[in-house]
C-alpha cells in the first residue's frame, strides 16, 4: 500500500475548521482502522493468577458487605484495553466473584448475557427464573439476557465463581441495563441437567415447546464434561482434545455472542490450536502448564488461573505434568465473527 497523507499536511485552519463542524479527514487516519492483512489488536496475553488474586477477594468480603455492593466482583481487565473499560477481550467481561456464608447476592436481570464458572466453594446456587442451580467446581452456569437471577449461599466458606458476560459488546450497543426484582420463588428442586438434559443426544419429548433462542439448559456439570474428554483420551491416541458447549437442542453456541469450550491436554502434551480470528480466554480447571503466543515468552499457569491471548496468533498450550493430564474451560468471539461474516 502507498503511503497516504498525514493530517499535517493540512492546513491548520482547514484542521480547525473540520473540527468545528465534527468532521474527521479518514485519509490520514485510514491505515489504523483498515491496517493491511492483520488487525490492530489491544488484547494482550495475560495471566490473572489466581492464588494472587483471592487474598484481593477475600479482602473484599472484609471491606464491602453485600448490601453495599450486590455483586462482589474484582474485574480481570486487559490493560491492551484500557482498565477502566473492563475488558478482557474487545467483546468479553471477566471477573471473580465472592460471596460468604449466609449471603444472598439479590434478584436482578440485565441485557447482557452472562456464564458463571465455579472456582472453589460448595453449598451455593444459584437461581434462574426460578430454577436453582447447584454450583459446583468448574460447572458451566448460564443466566442469559433478561433472566432473573440471584446467588444464594448456605454452605461453610467462600465461594468464588468466574463471571464472564458479553458486557463491552452490549455496552457499546448503548444497550447494557439492568433492573432489581424481588427475591424469587424456586420452581423445581433442581436444576434441568439433573433430569430433562441428563444424557447425550437424549431430550424432553416432542410435546415439550423448543425452539427458543436460549438454551433451555442453564447447569453443565463439570463431572459429565470431564467424563466426556477422559474417554475421548482413551478414544483417540492424538489430536487436539476439545468439546463445545451447545444447546441440547438445537445445537447452537449458548449465546450469539460467546462461545464456550473445553479441552484436555495429555500428560505431557503440547498443542498448538488452530489459529483463528477470534481472541480467546482460558481457565484452568486442574493442572498446570504453560501458554504461549508466537513462540514468545511462555505463561506459566497453574489451576484456577485465568488467561488471555489475542486472535490472529499461533497459541500453543503445553501441560507441565507428566502422569496427569490437565482442564481448561475457553471462551471466545467465534460466534459472534461467525455471524458478521469476518471468522
Amino acid at each position: 500500500m502507498h503511503q497516504l497523507g498525514t493530517l499535517e499536511d493540512l492546513p491548520e485552519s482547514y484542521r480547525n475548521e473540520l473540527t468545528e463542524q465534527n468532521l474527521v479527514p479518514l485519509w490520514p487516519n485510514m491505515r489504523a482502522v483498515l491496517p493491511p492483512k492483520v488487525p490492530s489488536r489491544k488484547t494482550r496475553t495475560l495471566r490473572w493468577g489466581y492464588e494472587v488474586v483471592r487474598p484481593l477477594l477475600l479482602q473484599a468480603g472484609e471491606l464491602t458487605p453485600m448490601e453495599k455492593a450486590e455483586r462482589r466482583v474484582l474485574v480481570l481487565a486487559n490493560p491492551g484495553h484500557g482498565l477502566n473499560n473492563m475488558q478482557a477481550t474487545p467483546s468479553i467481561y471477566m471477573g471473580l466473584q465472592l460471596i460468604l456464608p449466609g449471603e444472598t447476592a439479590p434478584n436482578h436481570r440485565h441485557t447482557p448475557n452472562a456464564v458463571r464458572i465455579i472456582i472453589e466453594g460448595e453449598g451455593a446456587y444459584t437461581t434462574v427464573n426460578g430454577e436453582p442451580c447447584r454450583m459446583e467446581r468448574g460447572d458451566l452456569i448460564l443466566t442469559p439476557s433478561g433472566k432473573w437471577h440471584e446467588h444464594h449461599h448456605e454452605g461453610e466458606g467462600p465461594i468464588v465463581w468466574l463471571d464472564i458476560l458479553d458486557l463491552p459488546l452490549i455496552y457499546q450497543l448503548e444497550g447494557s441495563w439492568a433492573v432489581e426484582g424481588q427475591p424469587q420463588q424456586t420452581t423445581l428442586s433442581r436444576d434441568k441437567s439433573f433430569a430433562d438434559y441428563s444424557a447425550a443426544g437424549v431430550v424432553p419429548n416432542l410435546n415439550f415447546q423448543r425452539g427458543t433462542a436460549d438454551s433451555p439448559m442453564l447447569r453443565y456439570p463439570w463431572g459429565k464434561t470431564r467424563a466426556c474428554l477422559v474417554e475421548m483420551a482413551e478414544h483417540y491416541q492424538d489430536g487436539l482434545l476439545q468439546v463445545s458447549y451447545v444447546n441440547p437442542e438445537t445445537g447452537a453456541s449458548l449465546f450469539p455472542s460467546i462461545g464456550f469450550g473445553a479441552l484436555m491436554l495429555r500428560p505431557g502434551e503440547t498443542v498448538t490450536l488452530p489459529r483463528r480470528t477470534t481472541a480467546c480466554v482460558f481457565h484452568a480447571v486442574e493442572g498446570c502448564g504453560q501458554l504461549s503466543v508466537d513462540g514468545g515468552e511462555p505463561l506459566a499457569w497453574n489451576d484456577k488461573d485465568t488467561l488471555s491471548a489475542p486472535g490472529y496468533s499461533d497459541i500453543t498450550l503445553s501441560n507441565g505434568s507428566a502422569d496427569q493430564p490437565a482442564f481448561m474451560i475457553t471462551a471466545d468471539e467465534a460466534p459472534l465473527h461467525r455471524y458478521l461474516g469476518i471468522y
